[in-house]
C-alpha cells in the first residue's frame, strides 16, 4: 500500500523560510520520478516542483522559481521541499506524490502539511 507522510508545514511571516518532508513507502521510490503539489481550498492539486528519479532534473511552476528546491534522498525515501521568500500567495495545503509535472499523480493522496503565510 503506497504511503506518504508530509511533514514540517506551519504559519510563517512573508519572507520566511519553511522545509517540507515527505516519507514515502510502499512502491520503489528511486525509480520514480516524484512531486509537490499544493491545492487551494475548493481547487485541484497543482504541480509546485518535480524532480526525476536520479534528481539529473527538476521542475518549478514559474510563481515559486527561485524561491523552491525540491530533492530527495533515494536511500531514506524522503522527498523535500525548502520553501524561501514565502508569499502569502503560497498559503495551501501540500502534498507529494509520484509523478512529473503533468504526468501524475500515481497513488492515493496523503494527508498533506499546511502552510500558512501571513503578510
Amino acid at each position: 500500500q503506497e504511503q506518504f507522510v508530509e511533514s514540517g508545514g506551519g504559519l510563517v511571516q512573508s519572507g520566511g523560510s519553511l522545509r517540507l518532508s515527505c516519507a514515502a513507502s510502499g512502491f520503489p521510490f528511486p525509480d520514480k520520478h516524484m512531486s509537490w503539489y499544493r491545492q487551494y481550498p475548493g481547487k485541484e492539486h497543482e504541480v509546485v516542483a518535480s524532480i526525476t528519479e536520479s534528481s539529473h532534473r527538476t521542475y518549478y511552476k514559474d510563481s515559486v522559481k527561485g524561491r523552491f528546491t525540491i530533492s530527495r534522498d533515494n536511500v531514506k525515501t524522503m522527498l523535500y521541499l525548502q520553501m524561501n521568500s514565502l508569499e502569502p500567495e503560497d498559503t495551501a495545503m501540500y502534498y507529494c506524490n509520484a509523478g512529473y509535472r503533468s504526468v501524475g499523480p500515481f497513488y492515493s493522496w496523503g494527508q498533506g502539511t499546511p502552510v500558512i503565510v501571513s503578510s
